[in-house]
């Protein structure tokens, strides 16, 4: 085997002992005739035409600058994961198609601002439901419950992706600093994860995408700290060290997406799982910590996080107040008086995913007649249902859309 190709005996491809249990879906996709995709490249085109993909061009990463087009969103993130991912999974021997399809669905349950919005919405997750909001398991929950698509009858149905990469999507977890990933054994029921990180991905694949997620965001922070003005002449300096140890003149995207990948092509094995060499991880280690100390933890975040905090609680309470069981739809038809948009909009969402008994004739009942998918908010019976409605609502929102929708409260 060559050097280049040493994982191809573990590649998740057909004659993989597990490949059935990887390609696995809960019910088989409608077929058309000469069908060329496999399962994994047809994931990806669903997840590509699905609109919690579409909405990633207008969500923050890190910098919130909806009106700057340089600043990088959620969906360039997006697309450097699936390079990084896909050029060390074709190197290694492994199956790009499926780190494509991990990678471009890995952040479609994102909240609006980033991780400031994933935080305000685990409170209330918390309050009222009695668990954590976390963004990994949020993406599981909108591939498999709320992202819909229209099939050859029109009809918008789940999107019913396969087990690899619906686990590849909740196991993605980069944020705990990790070398020699491999895969785990067992085939676990995904609604068994109750924490970020708990269970290594189930392919090597996933594993792929879970250390190119922390590869695609740590040098592009950089670049966007440095457009705005985050960095100081000695954050500078200490940037020309960090550069020192890739035997480079400059620290950026370019320089560490290549640093990191040719390591770990030259140092990953099935013995050794994915990794780094001892130097990259320092280096890489080196590198987080200093976006912590000069991006993360910067006083300019101070008024991003009071705003988004202050929209994304007045969206929740604005909605909040309107349950009233299955007389919710009154409540919100009555207050579209006052805010057309966010109450016609919300309602709107709540009729695909309700019983269609409880939808008012007219525009409601039809949009809930076109969606033959998992009714997941029943007859609105409880408020902890509505609750995770909201949470639901608001999670896929982008912020240009969160923010025009709090504008809107302000008009009454």
């Amino acid at each position: 085997m060559s050097e280049a190709n040493r994982f191809a005996g573990e590649a998740a491809v057909p004659g993989h002992p597990l490949y059935q249990a990887y390609t696995a879906r809960v019910t088989p996709l409608y077929e058309r005739g000469g069908e060329v995709r496999s399962p994994f490249a047809r994931d990806y085109t669903r997840i590509l035409h699905c609109m919690g993909y579409r909405r990633l061009k207008h969500k923050t990463q890190v910098f919130y600058n909806i009106e700057k087009d340089h600043i990088c969103t959620r969906m360039e993130h997006v697309s450097h994961v699936e390079s990084v991912s896909s050029t060390i999974a074709r190197y290694l021997g492994l199956n790009d198609e499926l780190t494509r399809a991990i990678s471009i669905g890995h952040d479609v349950g994102h909240a609006p601002f980033g991780h400031e919005g994933e935080r305000i919405l685990s409170e209330f997750s918390e309050e009222y439901l009695g668990r954590k909001f976390w963004h990994e398991q949020n993406g599981l929950r909108f591939v498999d419950d709320i992202e819909l698509l229209a099939n050859d009858n029109n009809e918008k149905k789940n999107l019913n992706l396969t087990y690899a990469v619906r686990d590849g999507i909740i196991s993605h977890c980069g944020e705990v600093d990790e070398n020699g990933l491999r895969p785990r054994q067992e085939m676990i029921d995904l609604a068994d994860f109750s924490a970020p990180g708990q269970y290594a991905p189930a392919t090597w694949e996933g594993c792929v995408v879970k250390i190119s997620d922390k590869i695609a965001y740590i040098g592009r922070d950089i670049e966007d700290a440095i457009s705005l003005g985050f960095i100081d002449e000695e954050a500078r300096h200490e940037l020309m060290e960090l550069a020192k140890m890739s035997h480079a003149q400059v620290l950026n995207t370019t320089v560490l997406i290549s640093r990191f990948i040719t390591d770990i092509c030259a140092h990953s094995s099935p013995e050794a799982g994915i990794c780094l060499s001892e130097e990259a991880v320092a280096q890489m280690k080196a590198v987080k910590e200093f976006n912590y100390r000069h991006i993360y933890r910067h006083k300019r975040f101070e008024p991003f996080t009071k705003y988004a905090r202050l929209v994304i609680r007045q969206l929740f309470s604005v909605l909040l107040d309107t349950y009233d069981g299955p007389g919710s739809f009154a409540v919100l038809s009555r207050e579209a008086r006052y805010c057309p948009e966010l109450m016609t909009s919300f309602a709107q969402f709540l009729a695909k995913y309700a019983d269609p008994a409880v939808l008012p004739a007219g525009t409601l009942a039809d949009i809930g007649a076109g969606c033959v998918n998992r009714k997941v908010y029943g007859r609105l019976e409880t408020k902890e249902i509505y609750v995770q409605a909201i949470i639901d609502y608001i999670s896929g929102m982008t912020d240009r859309y969160a923010v025009a929708a709090f504008e809107e409260l302000l008009k009454y």
